[in-house]
C-alpha cells in the first residue's frame, strides 16, 4: 500500500515493478544483479486516482506518462534493489501529491497610478536617449 495523501492511497496490485540490470553505481555487481527498478502505474484506469488529480497529473508528469496514461519511473541511483524500489515509489507518491494540490486562484490586480507614471517616465527617458543617438544633419546647425 502506497500512501500519497490522507485521501489517496494506491494498493500494491496497481503498481507493476520490473527489475533490470542497472547502469548506475554498484561496480562489478551491476553486471550480475538486477538492481534497477522500473515502476509502472496505470493512472488513467486507476480507481485510486480521482479524475481531477489525473487531469493535473497529465501536466505534472507528462514526461513520464505514455499515451495510454501509464506512468513509468526508472530508478537506478542506488546500489541496492530495495533502495531503488523505495526511491521509485517515493517519486511516484511525490508526483501524485503535487498533482493533488489545487492551484491557488489568481486574483487579477490593477497597476497603481504611481506605477503607471513610472512606466510612462521610463518610456520617455528611453525615447530621449534614442533620439540623442540620431545622426545630426546640416540643417540642424
Amino acid at each position: 500500500m502506497l500512501t500519497v495523501t490522507p485521501n489517496i492511497t494506491i494498493p500494491d496490485q496497481e503498481l507493476e515493478e520490473n527489475f533490470v540490470k542497472s547502469s548506475g553505481p554498484g561496480g562489478q555487481n551491476v553486471n550480475k544483479v538486477a538492481t534497477s527498478v522500473q515502476l509502472r502505474f496505470d493512472a488513467k484506469n486507476s480507481p485510486s486516482i480521482p479524475p481531477y488529480v489525473f487531469a493535473r497529473l497529465r501536466n505534472v508528469a507528462s514526461h513520464l506518462m505514455t499515451k495510454e496514461g501509464v506512468i513509468v519511473i526508472i530508478s537506478d541511483t542506488h546500489r541496492l534493489q530495495s533502495r531503488n524500489r523505495e526511491d521509485a515509489r517515493a517519486r511516484l507518491a511525490a508526483l501524485i501529491a503535487k498533482a493533488s494540490e489545487r492551484p491557488k486562484k489568481r486574483i487579477p490586480t490593477k497597476p497603481t497610478r504611481a506605477s503607471k507614471v513610472r512606466r510612462v517616465d521610463a518610456k520617455k527617458q528611453r525615447g530621449a536617449l534614442k533620439k540623442g543617438r540620431k545622426s545630426v544633419s546640416k540643417s540642424d546647425y
